[in-house]
C-alpha cells in the first residue's frame, strides 16, 4: 500500500487557500517528500500528517516555491527530538544550496545528507522502492521524479521442491538472497515466479511538455503534472517561462496511457482550476483538478 497526499497545489506564491506544492508519501513506514515550498509544515499540519518521521526529500529545482520551506521543516524535526538521518536528493548545487538556507538552522539533532544527480536520468535505490529522476525542459536545471515499488513473484513450492532445494533455505531465497550450500549455488529465480505489477507514481512540474515525461510516466497507477495556466491564452505565456498548459499535461496523459492524472502548481491568477476542467477531460478522460490535500490510497493487484 503506497499513502500519496498532494499538500500543496500552489505555484510561484501561497494564497489563503492554497499551498505551495509538495507532495508526500508514505510506503513501508517510510515518508518521502518531493518539494517543500513556504506553507508545507501547515499542510501537513491541516492533513494531520507528521514532518518527524520524513526520511527523504527530493527536490524539482531551487526555485523559492519549491524549497524555501525547507528551512522551518529542518527546525521543526528538530523540535521533534528527530535524530535519524535525512536524505536530501536535487540537481547540481544542492549541498551549497542548502548549507546558505541553514544559516537560519544552524544546530540540529540529525544528520543531513545530500545526494545530487549529475546525469539527465538517475536512479536511488533504497529497500523496497526506488526513486527515478529524470531532467524537464524548465528555465533552470529541473527534474520530474518517479517513485516505484518493485513486486517480486511469489513463491513456488512445487518449483523449489523439483530443484531438491533444501527447506530451511526458501525463507532467504524468498527473500531475494542467493545461496551457496554443499558446492551449490541456489537463487531466488529458481523458486520465485514471474514479477506481478508493482506500483508507480510520477511527479512532475515547471517544464514544457517534453518526451521524457512521457517516457517516465509510462505504467504509472497516478501521473501528477504542472497544468499552471487554464486561460487558452496563456499559452504564449508558458512557452516564454517554460511551464505546462492544463491542456497539454492532457496530453501527456493521454500518450503515456496512465489511468489517471491530477494537475497541480496552478498560476496564482488561476482561481478556480475546475472551470476549465470540461475542455481539459475532452482530451484526458480521468484528469482531475487537484486541491490541497488531496490522498489516494495505492494497493496492489492481488495476482
Amino acid at each position: 500500500m503506497l499513502d500519496v497526499c498532494l499538500l500543496g497545489t500552489g505555484g510561484m506564491m501561497p494564497l489563503p487557500y492554497r499551498w505551495l506544492t509538495s507532495l508526500m508519501m508514505r510506503y513501508n513506514g517510510k515518508s518521502i517528500m518531493i518539494d517543500c515550498g513556504e506553507g508545507t509544515q501547515i499542510a501537513m499540519k491541516e492533513k494531520g500528517w507528521s514532518p518527524k518521521p520524513i526520511d527523504i526529500i527530493c527536490f524539482t529545482h531551487y526555485h523559492a516555491d519549491h524549497i524555501s520551506g525547507l528551512p522551518g521543516m529542518l527546525l521543526t524535526m528538530g523540535n521533534a527530538e528527530r535524530t535519524e538521518p535525512l536524505l536530501l536528493i536535487g540537481p547540481k548545487g544542492l549541498t551549497k544550496v542548502v548549507s546558505a538556507l541553514r544559516i537560519i538552522a544552524p544546530e540540529l539533532p540529525f544528520e543531513i545528507k545530500c545526494m545530487e544527480i549529475s546525469e539527465s536520468s538517475q536512479t536511488f535505490s533504497f529497500d523496497g522502492f526506488r526513486i527515478e529522476a529524470f531532467r524537464v525542459n524548465h528555465n533552470v536545471v529541473c527534474y520530474g521524479y518517479s517513485m516505484i515499488i518493485d513486486r517480486q513473484g511469489k513463491f513456488d513450492k512445487e518449483r523449489a521442491v523439483a530443484a531438491q532445494i533444501p527447506m530451511p533455505l526458501w525463507s532467504k531465497l524468498q527473500k531475494g538472497e542467493t545461496i551457496e550450500e554443499d558446492g551449490k549455488v541456489y537463487t531466488p529465480d529458481m523458486v520465485l515466479g514471474a514479477d506481478r505489477k508493482g506500483l508507480k507514481v510520477t511527479y512532475c512540474t515547471d517544464t514544457r511538455p517534453t518526451e521524457s515525461i512521457v517516457q517516465n510516466a509510462v505504467g504509472a497507477d497516478l501521473l501528477i503534472l504542472e497544468g499552471m495556466y487554464g486561460e487558452p491564452d496563456k499559452l504564449i505565456k508558458a512557452k516564454e517561462y517554460k511551464h505546462m498548459t492544463m491542456y497539454e499535461a492532457a496530453k501527456i496523459a493521454k500518450q503515456a496511457e496512465v489511468p489517471q492524472l491530477w494537475l497541480t502548481h496552478y498560476s496564482p491568477s488561476l482561481i478556480r482550476p475546475e472551470e476549465y476542467m470540461e475542455e481539459v477531460r475532452k482530451i484526458f478522460r480521468n484528469a482531475i483538478a487537484a486541491k490541497d490535500g488531496r490522498t489516494i490510497e495505492l494497493n496492489f493487484t492481488e495476482d
